[in-house]
């Protein structure tokens, strides 16, 4: 009997898997939900907890955390939007969390599956009483993204004695983002295209050029491609790295198009304000050094001239979250659709 009940099994398995292939469109199909960040924000059951803003919102000190984050964020687009500005609060950043799920083939097919989240900006200016769109990207983060830095990576580099990369490592990541971003449902909601905004990283050296932007600050070349870089590529985005005015070290931005020109300053502020104060409370080491990187610049976690914020962050769940995530999305994405993601994958590239 049993042996009749998984034959049966396999059948039925078959057959779904048969339909979904014959039902594949050219592209997913995304939904989009939008939910506002302020400080009495609560994680969603669809929101991945190692999110910068989901981690603050949990504890005993959530809402204070969340307060003194906005605060934070605020003033600092303030003090960047200083014209016309003389008191420091001419302007309020509104955010919202924008979550994507995805669903490929009819009703039968895969529905609502997590994909990716972002930040997007909202400017109030108190003395128009007009809102302003800033943009999407910010805070970006990705269950497949999790997935291979965090497993995939990992697992393949078990037991070698040289690190290296996997073969084809972030071409699914890469294409489902592209598939994103060119979608019709992002241009109905959004007018630019995503700025991903990162901390530099740790092993790599940058140099200060005498370019100088008006909002984004001094620009600093990196001396060689990170993995983060490479990945993030395979995503359509490049790469410039910038510290702003007052700022203590640069952040890398990752951007399609012009990033001088495709956007506004006030849109490129409200970046900025934003991902800095989470790198500040995410990585003081850094953000919040108590000296500015200089001419040559080497980033580093292990740097003690420091401060704190009065945001309680936990780095320890953040990293223990990303391996139960990367481990989530193999389970209930990566295995069970490997060959359908395969075949779209396929047809997506051509």
């Amino acid at each position: 009997m049993e042996a009749i009940i998984s034959e049966s099994s396999k059948v039925n398995e078959q057959k779904y898997r048969e339909n979904i292939q014959n039902t594949i469109k050219d592209n997913f199909v995304f939904t989009l939900k939008s939910t506002c960040l302020d400080e009495n924000y609560h994680p969603s059951s669809q929101t991945r907890l190692t999110t910068n803003f989901a981690n603050l919102a949990r504890g005993a000190n959530r809402q204070q955390n969340l307060r003194n984050a906005l605060n934070m964020i605020n003033n600092r687009f303030n003090a960047l939007a200083h014209l016309d500005n003389p008191k420091g609060d001419r302007y309020l950043v509104e955010l919202e969390i924008i979550t994507v799920t995805m669903s490929i083939g009819d009703k039968n097919g895969i529905n609502n599956l997590p994909l990716i989240e972002v930040l997007k900006t909202n400017i109030f200016d108190r003395k128009t009483s007009q809102r302003i769109e800033g943009i999407a990207g910010n805070n970006f983060s990705s269950y497949v993204r999790d997935y291979d830095f965090s497993i995939l990576l990992i697992e393949h580099n078990k037991n070698k004695s040289n690190f290296c990369i996997p073969e084809n490592f972030g071409d699914l990541h890469g294409k489902l983002y592209k598939c994103f971003v060119s979608s019709a449902t992002y241009k109905e909601h959004f007018k630019m295209s995503p700025i991903i905004c990162l901390s530099v990283s740790g092993n790599k050296t940058y140099t200060r050029t005498e370019y100088q932007h008006q909002v984004l600050g001094f620009e600093y070349l990196q001396d060689q491609y990170s993995i983060t870089d490479e990945y993030f590529s395979k995503m359509g985005l490049k790469v410039r790295f910038f510290m702003p005015p007052n700022s203590v070290a640069p952040m890398a931005f990752y951007h399609s198009g012009d990033l001088l020109a495709d956007y506004t300053d006030i849109g490129l502020i409200s970046s900025i304000s934003t991902m800095e104060t989470f790198q500040k409370i995410y990585r003081p080491e850094i953000y919040n050094a108590n000296s500015g990187a200089g001419k040559i610049y080497q980033p580093s976690l292990k740097h003690e001239d420091y401060s704190l914020t009065r945001v309680v962050y936990d780095r320890e769940e953040r990293s223990r979250l990303a391996v139960e995530q990367g481990k989530y999305a193999e389970e209930h994405f990566i295995k069970p659709y490997q060959d359908i993601l395969e075949q779209w994958a396929a047809k997506f590239a051509n």
